[in-house]
């Protein structure tokens, strides 16, 4: 039966990792993985991530099943870390978490809710997105629209194309949004275009999906969270993926969840009750571990406290890094200018060098960065900065 099946191609991002790791030099950079990582190039576990977990090995009683939902104490946390604890979304019903495997299992059970509540929708995709995006959300059977997200220069927002789009959707459809921190490009929308935004989707009739994965990691954990509120405020109905793997380090646990949101208490029970159906039917229960730490860290202030100034030192990382790469590469031979860079925000951003300098850097020097251009601005270190301003040199003429 197997002998039927047609060769897949290579993920980009998985082929890099495995060409990074079969390269023997002992000096080379990986800028392709999307994790964070510190100056000693490491992923570090956080302290209050560790605290809370010892905190939850020894007064952890059962390994049983949560239910479809996961842990309600997880649940309730984090729609006050996305909403505010005094959102009226909360104090009414409207909103309701369903926590799943990772942010990706949040995308995939948010499109296929949209796909059961309106089987004619089409999703609106600003292009460039998260790769995975597009085949993870096409597997639900919604239709896809793209448009251009960056303008030509590739340093902002191109808001034509977006309020073109926008304005000639119909009423049902979606509209997939960054939260913050834009993936692959660090390019986000101001508050002016949220707002912009918001007002297009109100007009049409248009239901927000937004991916928020890095939540902490732009501006600030609340500001990140304000295009959300503005949501909360404005519409009566959206959803929100989120990711629990970038803020709280805990990649490999599959912390997530789904936010629903509706114009009642019992509608958003109905949708609520419909997505655990739909959960059941694709991985029936979800993962525990993860959503427990951060069920324990947020409930505890100290834990809380702590948790927030690890990741303000991790935001505050990622820019000095941006300023370290821009400082570095100024006055390359090829009269590149990467000063958009220091306005991006998030882990990665695009050099938007060629495809030959791209490869010139992988194989003289050791630099390996995915064929977009894109780079994880965290693989940026003390010690590895004289070698990649050192490469760019040399590639950029």
């Amino acid at each position: 039966m197997f002998d039927h099946l047609q060769a897949t191609p290579p993920d980009p991002i998985l082929s890099l990792m495995a060409q990074y790791r079969a390269d023997p030099r002992e000096q080379k950079i990986d800028l392709g993985v999307g994790v964070y990582q510190d100056d000693r190039g490491a992923t570090p576990v956080m302290s209050a991530v560790r605290k809370a977990e010892a905190a939850l090995y020894a007064s952890e009683q059962s390994k049983t099943y949560q239910g479809i939902a996961g842990n309600p104490v997880f649940g309730g946390q984090m729609l006050q870390l996305l909403f505010g604890a005094d959102n009226a979304l909360l104090t009414t019903g409207r909103a309701r978490f369903i926590s799943t495997p990772g942010g990706s299992g949040a995308l995939r059970l948010g499109g296929e809710l949209l796909r059961r509540a309106n089987p004619n929708a089409r999703l609106w995709v600003g292009t460039p997105t998260w790769p995975n995006h597009i085949p993870l959300l096409g597997s639900t059977g919604l239709p896809m629209v793209e448009y251009n997200y960056l303008n030509q220069g590739g340093d902002g927002v191109d808001m034509q194309a977006l309020e073109e789009a926008l304005s000639s959707a119909q009423p049902g459809d979606i509209v997939l949004l960054h939260g913050c921190c834009h993936n692959p490009s660090g390019v986000d929308l101001s508050l002016d275009e949220w707002l912009r935004v918001v007002e297009l989707c109100e007009r049409g009739g248009l239901i927000p999906f937004v991916d928020v994965a890095y939540q902490g990691l732009g501006e600030g954990l609340h500001s990140d969270a304000a295009p959300l509120r503005l949501l909360a405020e404005r519409l009566p109905e959206f959803i929100v993926a989120s990711s629990c793997s970038k803020n709280f380090g805990l990649y490999r646990e599959r912390a997530g969840g789904l936010a629903i949101v509706a114009s009642s208490d019992s509608t958003c029970e109905m949708a609520t009750n419909q997505a655990m159906v739909a959960a059941r039917q694709i991985w029936s229960m979800p993962p525990a571990h993860g959503a427990d730490i951060v069920a324990t860290l947020l409930a505890d202030s100290q834990l809380k406290a702590e948790w927030m100034a690890e990741l303000e030192e991790v935001r505050q990382r990622i820019l000095a890094m941006r300023q370290l790469l821009v400082e570095r590469t100024t006055g390359n031979r090829a009269g590149c200018d990467f000063s958009a860079i220091l306005n991006q925000r998030g882990m990665f951003s695009f050099l938007g060098i060629s495809a030959a300098q791209v490869a010139a850097l992988r194989e003289q020097f050791g630099v390996y960065m995915v064929d977009s251009t894109r780079i994880n601005l965290a693989g940026i270190n003390s010690r590895n900065i004289d070698q990649l301003s050192e490469a760019l040199y040399q590639v950029l003429v």
